[in-house]
């Protein structure tokens, strides 16, 4: 995890993230680049491709700008090597932009989550970033002046597809010394025996340089509440989760686990696009 990416608002959640971001970097000798996006509507944006200097917005421009100094000289950063950079474009676009530019091993997002009518109707930036990005992506929801990761709950149907993000899981895990819980949930709708289950577990990590972990399985009404639940039983620090990156009415139709979890978690959840 030598190089990772905040994308930062200014928000109390971000800079959750960015605290986080500063203790993994440390940890790991690596380095952060922080990027602001500044969307503007309508004709500012065009006037803004076009090079105009409109009054309003260079304005926003100065405001970011002040807000980006006051944010690297925290405490927290001192020591860290640390890449700034203000983009104008959709906050979306241009996050998946800056991580393709940069090589990025890890984003780190700051996340209030989201519920009900929102949660239904309104596709977060987090959400789509989630889905849509190749590194893996760390979301934040509370301020943590020790962010640890000794207990790593992995859920997963251990299934050929999961094969590839593993690899990531298995790497992310040596790195910050974490202890992987591997579990699947065992709903009503989904359910195998104690016997089976556990020979699927068994036959998919038996390819992998991996000792330090255990293997669970656990019943639950549903496989977001199973995890939840396990997560709060076993203490896990960090939930991990591989999504599938679906879009448009397929994913609006299905969900996702691994977005359901990033808004109701209360824990860090990492993610891993299949």
């Amino acid at each position: 995890m030598k190089r990772i990416l905040v994308p930062t608002d200014f928000s109390e959640h971000a800079e959750y993230a960015l605290k986080v971001a500063a203790q993994i970097a440390r940890d790991n000798d690596g380095e952060i680049f922080i990027v602001h996006m500044l969307e503007f509507p309508g004709q500012m944006a065009d006037a803004v491709s076009h090079g105009a200097d409109i009054p309003e917005i260079m304005l926003f421009m100065k405001k970011a700008n002040e807000k980006l100094e006051e944010l690297l000289t925290k405490d927290y950063l001192e020591g860290i090597k640390v890449t700034e950079a203000i983009k104008y474009e959709r906050a979306f676009e241009g996050i998946i932009k800056s991580s393709q530019k940069h090589d990025i091993d890890l984003v780190v997002m700051g996340s209030h989550g989201a519920s009900g009518f929102q949660e239904m109707f309104v596709g977060s930036t987090t959400e789509k970033i989630v889905r849509t990005s190749e590194a893996p992506v760390l979301i934040i929801k509370h301020e943590t002046t020790n962010f640890k990761t000794d207990r790593f709950v992995f859920a997963s149907d251990f299934s050929e597809e999961a094969r590839k993000p593993f690899e990531k899981i298995v790497a992310f895990a040596k790195v910050l010394g974490s202890h992987i819980d591997l579990v699947m949930i065992n709903t009503p709708n989904s359910f195998k025996t104690s016997h089976a289950a556990q020979k699927i577990m068994k036959d998919f990590v038996a390819s992998y340089p991996i000792t330090n972990y255990s293997l669970h399985i656990y019943n639950d009404s549903n496989v977001e509440t199973g995890i939840l639940n396990f997560s709060n039983s076993v203490g896990a620090d960090v939930i991990g989760m591989v999504t599938h990156g679906r879009t448009s009415l397929y994913h609006f139709f299905n969900g996702s686990i691994s977005e359901g979890l990033v808004n109701h978690a209360s824990k860090p959840v990492i993610t891993f696009k299949i």
